[in-house]
């Protein structure tokens, strides 16, 4: 039977654990267009993972009650930092050097621009839809989220290791990759303790959100799965794994690494 280790080994080996996308975005700062079209499909993609939907409702309808205690504490703690993230944003597309926004606090506004940049630069790729300004594969990996709002148990099995990979990915993977790209590459001269950058600094580091989040799924998770459901908590595990690597894929390729050149 897999194991919860054994789940953790897989997420932390595949290859959207050490994505080159972090390298690529660390390596040289982007335009003012291409950090709004990036953000915008990882906002767009960050804002799918935090509402709870039914999820901790079916948890316990499977008798999982401390389990749905451990996924309301992560989704309460997500709560409200949509806006942040959006700030965050506007914060570095006015550090490439171009002062887009007056006031990145302006939610609506900053959002609006970053999904005009994606428009404008992702369009022509397959898939594209010009009314949410998604690529196919952010699209995708949204629906990985959307079954919260589904109740039958083998979807909130499988609900329950796609957690524990978002978590893992999020805590170990995604925020250390933007911390070392918009922080630790110095490009953006932006640091932690900035007004601004309150998300990365709420997010980072050992007493961060994303530490708590965790070690709270891993708990969910290793005090359920047993033989007869470890197959469909993989799969829930593999379902985002796959389709986030797809969309780093897309946006390393798209705006990132085609546009570097080797060093000689």
């Amino acid at each position: 039977m897999t194991t919860t280790d054994m789940l953790i080994d897989r997420i932390k080996t595949h290859r959207v654990f050490a994505h080159p996308l972090y390298d690529h975005w660390a390596a040289g700062p982007p335009s003012a267009e291409v950090s709004g079209a990036l953000f915008h499909q990882v906002q767009s993609f960050c804002a799918s993972t935090r509402p709870g939907g039914e999820f901790p409702t079916a948890l316990r309808g499977l008798g999982w009650d401390e389990q749905a205690v451990l996924i309301e504490e992560i989704v309460d703690s997500e709560s409200g930092h949509g806006p942040e993230l959006a700030t965050m944003a506007g914060h570095i597309v006015n550090r490439t050097g171009s002062q887009v926004f007056d006031d990145v606090y302006d939610t609506e506004r900053v959002e609006a621009w970053l999904k005009t940049s994606s428009d404008r630069l992702l369009a022509n790729l397959p898939g594209y839809d010009r009314q949410t300004g998604l690529t196919a594969q952010a699209t995708a990996a949204i629906g990985v989220f959307r079954r919260r709002f589904s109740t039958d148990a083998e979807t909130t099995v499988r609900n329950l290791g796609t957690a524990l990979a978002l978590e893992i990915i999020s805590n170990q993977s995604l925020i250390p990759g933007e911390k070392r790209a918009l922080i630790d590459s110095g490009h953006y001269k932006t640091e932690l303790d900035e007004p601004e950058m309150h998300y990365m600094a709420e997010h980072w580091g050992d007493a961060g959100a994303e530490q708590q989040h965790e070690a709270n799924v891993i708990r969910a998770v290793s005090t359920v799965m047993d033989a007869s459901n470890s197959e469909q908590i993989e799969q829930g595990v593999e379902d985002f794994l796959e389709s986030l690597c797809a969309l780093w894929d897309v946006l390393d390729a798209a705006l990132l690494s085609s546009g570097l050149q080797p060093a000689e």
